[in-house]
């Protein structure tokens, strides 16, 4: 697919709205829906790779409170002809069908490959893959697992959604930032995953997010590169791609201007 003339793709992930708290989450969400409307008057596509809130469940009759804003503009977008694209994330993975119903966004629950102007794209939230983390994968499936999500639903909401909330903000206070911190080439997991599959098939470019660090590393004497998203909660970055190639792009809190983020992997410790 060729990009029209001026038109962009926007990559963004790792919201985790909903915690700490409710008015720095708000805060949050308003700064992102401000970056939204600055985007939304070039965007060809827009692509949300995961964890957008830092818990979600579907009721049949009901959803988590909040995120209107988010939410409202979303829908503004997609009735606008943009495409939407949302990867689930491990903090959202209970995602069903309430968002593509109501917004008209399509719905990834994998990592997808697409292709802008020759440029070949590796996408995905980033969980789970690679080598090592064993006990998260496991802790995967049992969550995909129906039965669970159907045991799951069995609860009211109101006990429901306020115990995944207990747990979420308590696994993301008790973490903190502490696992984003750039771990060398070697050691990355998302790098190591990247260069398997280049070794079967090429790629320009594999854009992941979940680590919470912005990264932009070559991968190949060929150039390929692989991005991390970094996230919305401290480093407020995203990518963006066009005919003059991929950038990795910061819109920092209070900001009325994005600016292109630096490169250098130590700029995220």
């Amino acid at each position: 697919m060729q990009l029209a003339e001026g038109k962009k793709i926007y990559f963004a992930s790792d919201l985790h709205l909903g915690v700490p708290d409710y008015q720095s989450s708000l805060e949050r969400e308003k700064h992102f829906v401000e970056w939204l409307d600055l985007i939304k008057e070039d965007a060809a596509e827009l692509f949300l790779v995961g964890d957008v809130f830092d818990f979600w469940f579907e009721y049949r009759k009901a959803v988590p409170r909040g995120f209107v804003r988010l939410l409202g503009k979303l829908a503004e977008i997609s009735d606008a002809g943009i495409p939407i694209h949302l990867f689930t994330g491990n903090h959202d993975m209970w995602i069903f069908d309430y968002l593509p119903k109501e917004i008209g966004l399509k719905l990834y629950r994998e990592p997808i490959e697409r292709s802008w102007n020759n440029q070949d794209f590796y996408i995905g939230h980033g969980d789970g893959l690679g080598p090592g983390d064993h006990g998260y994968k496991f802790i995967k499936k049992i969550f995909k697992n129906p039965f669970l999500q159907w045991s799951f639903a069995r609860l009211h909401p109101n006990f429901g959604i306020g115990l995944a909330d207990y747990f979420s903000r308590s696994s993301r206070a008790k973490s903190g930032h502490k696992d984003a911190v750039f771990l060398g080439e070697s050691e990355e997991w998302l790098v190591i995953y990247c260069k398997e599959l280049l070794a079967k098939k090429h790629r320009d470019y594999f854009i992941f997010g979940h680590r919470h660090l912005p990264l932009d590393i070559v991968l190949n004497e060929q150039g390929s590169r692989y991005l991390n998203l970094g996230d919305w909660i401290q480093y407020f970055t995203y990518a963006e791609f066009d005919a003059s190639g991929l950038r990795l792009m910061e819109f920092p809190l209070k900001a009325k201007t994005p600016i292109e983020y630096s490169k250098k992997p130590s700029a995220a410790k």
